[in-house]
């Protein structure tokens, strides 16, 4: 027998044994299918019982809202605290419960903790249910692939949740996009949210292919064309899974046009999505007078936002120390400004990150004109505000801009990054007049800071007037109103 007879002969073998081995093979696959399938099945059956049992118990209906980090002091954190109060202004028969990570306070300490710092109490207590695995949902356990880590994370930090309590209608407030589809088909709850920022947009997808550095894109990737192409198919692979967790949801409310355009693109739901701009406590600070300062000695610079890096402080301080050199070289003494940084910070990530940017203050020279402000209360942001000459604001694509509406309510002339929420929602016209400035890197910021403090105090107080008059569409009512009219047909499943 030829040698090729005897390849034919060996390949002929290992057909016929590959094909008694299918059948097995196809069966145990189908085995393994059920016996998944009966497994989900008997989870989602007791996760209703559950349910029905507590429901029983209670004699009313339970919404819960998904906020890990409720006590973060945020402006996620205000737009959950508006939105409990105006259900439970609305529907007086409702649980309201809260799953939170935050473990180091009571339930109460978190309550006072919304009434220092955004002036808000609720009617009634809600109920707290406290999650020990926030950590899952931690950046910084996730040094690479950061959004897969975190995304997974938050599936098992969903699932502790889901085992404490089964709600009737589950609320992702905080943009955890991956947690819907377990309530929903596991839990078999009516399911809502309100997309701050998208995990995933265009725009990242943008930042990898054009091999842009950002916080998000380091230097060692878009230096990279393998890199940069491997990093690319895995944001495209995750925005689809991004998308078909996020169309689970019943009712997609989000924060800003921005946001919009990009979930309409990853989550494909137009029918079941609208825009519910975030509450800014417009009137608290309609009471700062609104003034000529052309008689301040000392002109101050206020910026309002977490200390995370997507804010961009780092920017802040380098435009400003740019600002302090040109008016030295010209006017050859120090001027009277100074840069104040009000902000919380969530973690010990945060705190460092303060650290660090105390240190490019020393770095550069200007230690001694910045102020930081961490955790402050609500008395004295007001305070802070009242005080300041200009709002200070630099997130690139931040989604809308809650610190940019109290900057320009409290009568400061804003200036803040030329994209996202600030450019199409905030920083526009008004009856024709202009309500502040954008821009876009060091020199664009400095630039406009100089043009502000060079104005006439008339010319700035008329800005400061427009700027105010722009923003009553945010306040608190118009956000219950239109968070209210989009959460109707949810609350309409709950039977009472």
């Amino acid at each position: 027998m030829s040698a090729h007879d005897q390849l034919v002969l060996y390949l002929c073998e290992i057909t016929r044994l590959l094909w008694k081995l299918m059948l097995p093979l196809l069966l145990l696959c189908m085995l393994l299918v059920a016996v998944l399938v009966l497994l989900v099945l008997a989870v989602r059956h007791w996760l209703q019982s559950t349910r029905n049992a507590r429901r029983a118990r209670e004699g009313r209906p339970t919404v819960a809202f998904f906020h890990p980090y409720c006590n973060a002091g945020g402006g996620g954190e205000r737009v959950l605290w508006c939105a409990i109060r105006a259900l439970q202004n609305r529907y007086v028969d409702i649980n309201f419960v809260v799953y939170t990570g935050d473990l180091g306070v009571t339930g109460q300490q978190i309550l006072e903790g919304a009434r220092q710092r955004f002036n808000i109490v609720l009617p009634r207590p809600v109920r707290f249910v406290f999650l020990q695995h926030r950590v899952l949902v931690e950046p910084g356990l996730f040094p690479q692939f950061t959004l897969l880590g975190q995304s997974v994370g938050s599936v098992f930090l969903g699932w502790e949740a889901l085992t404490e309590l089964v709600p009737d209608l589950y609320i992702d407030s905080m943009g955890y996009a991956f947690t819907l589809p377990l309530f929903r088909y596991l839990g078999g709850c009516s399911v809502g949210s309100y997309v701050h920022y998208p995990t995933i947009s265009t725009d990242m997808l943008s930042v990898v292919r054009e091999r842009n550095p950002r916080f998000n894109n380091p230097d060692f990737i878009s230096n990279s064309l393998f890199l940069s192409a491997f990093k690319l198919v895995y944001y495209c692979l995750f925005a689809v899974l991004y998308g078909m967790a996020g169309s689970c949801s019943d009712v997609i409310m989000v924060n800003s046009s921005w946001t919009l355009d990009h979930i309409l693109s990853l989550w494909r739901s137009p029918n079941r999505t609208s825009v519910v701009y975030p509450p800014c406590d417009v009137s608290a600070f309609l009471d700062i007078p609104l003034e000529e300062d052309g008689d301040r000695k000392c002109h101050s610079i206020i910026s309002v936002g977490q200390f995370r890096p997507e804010k961009d402080h780092r920017l802040q301080i380098r435009a400003f120390k740019k600002v302090l050199d040109r008016r030295r070289e010209r006017s050859g003494v120090r001027e009277g400004l100074k840069l104040v940084l009000i902000g919380g910070c969530r973690n010990q990530e945060d705190e460092d990150r303060v650290l660090m940017l105390r240190g490019l203050c020393q770095e550069l020279g200007v230690a001694d004109r910045v102020e930081f402000k961490l955790n402050v209360s609500f008395e004295e942001l007001k305070r802070q505000m009242s005080k300041a000459t200009i709002g200070l604001h630099t997130m690139w694509n931040e989604h809308f801009g809650i610190g940019v509406v109290e900057c320009m309510a409290a009568g400061k002339v804003i200036v803040a990054h030329k994209s996202g929420g600030p450019k199409l929602d905030i920083v526009r016209p008004f009856d024709g007049g202009q309500t502040g400035f954008l821009a876009e890197d060091e020199d664009s910021y400095a630039g406009a800071i100089e043009k502000i403090l060079a104005l006439p105090p008339d010319s700035r107080l008329q800005i400061r007037h427009n700027a105010r008059q722009s923003v009553a569409r945010f306040s608190d009512q118009e956000f219950e109103a239109c968070f209210l009219e989009a959460m109707e047909p949810l609350m309409g499943t709950l039977e009472r």
